[in-house]
């Protein structure tokens, strides 16, 4: 009887360890939290992503958590990113946050809603090494009110 309950264990320790290790197909995910939802225009988060492999294409996402309280329906943002070599590229991004009809996107709980924006459907990174991006809020306001946290993640396609 004591073998059937360990030969159980283990076959339970097995399945775990399996279904833990599946659905990781993230290279990166992170976020930097907004010090009190207050976006400051000179407050630049920033990521570092180390690239090993540049045969996989992956899906490119900006995360944003904002408040119910947010008064746009949109958010402009400036993306810098430097590449191993060093080359740096800047993109501006505008991000959209509800239907026309006032509705907010994404996912939400309480006051706060998550939108998890779709910047490449299949980037593949063309060299090796450190890519560095750093996201600056390109609002008119220099505190921009509402956005409780921005991240980037890189899913495996």
């Amino acid at each position: 009887m004591k073998v059937y309950k360990v030969k159980k264990l283990i076959y339970f320790i097995l399945v775990t360890v399996l279904l833990a290790s599946c659905g990781n197909d993230k290279l990166y995910d992170d976020s930097v939290v907004i010090p009190d939802a207050k976006w400051d225009n000179e407050f630049v988060p920033s990521f570092d992503v180390n690239v090993d492999d540049t045969l996989t294409d992956y899906a490119f996402y900006l995360n944003i958590r904002h408040l119910d309280s947010y008064r746009y329906s949109n958010l402009f943002i400036f993306m810098h990113t430097e590449f191993p070599n060093g080359n740096v590229a800047h993109d501006t991004i505008e991000c959209t946050f509800a239907y026309p009809d006032g509705r907010w996107m994404g996912k939400g709980s309480g006051t706060m809603r998550s939108a998890k924006i779709m910047l490449n459907p299949s980037l593949r990174f063309p060299l090796t090494g450190n890519y560095h991006f750093e996201i600056e809020q390109a609002m008119r306001e220099k505190e921009l009110k509402g956005i409780a946290d921005v991240g980037l993640c890189f899913e495996k396609q």
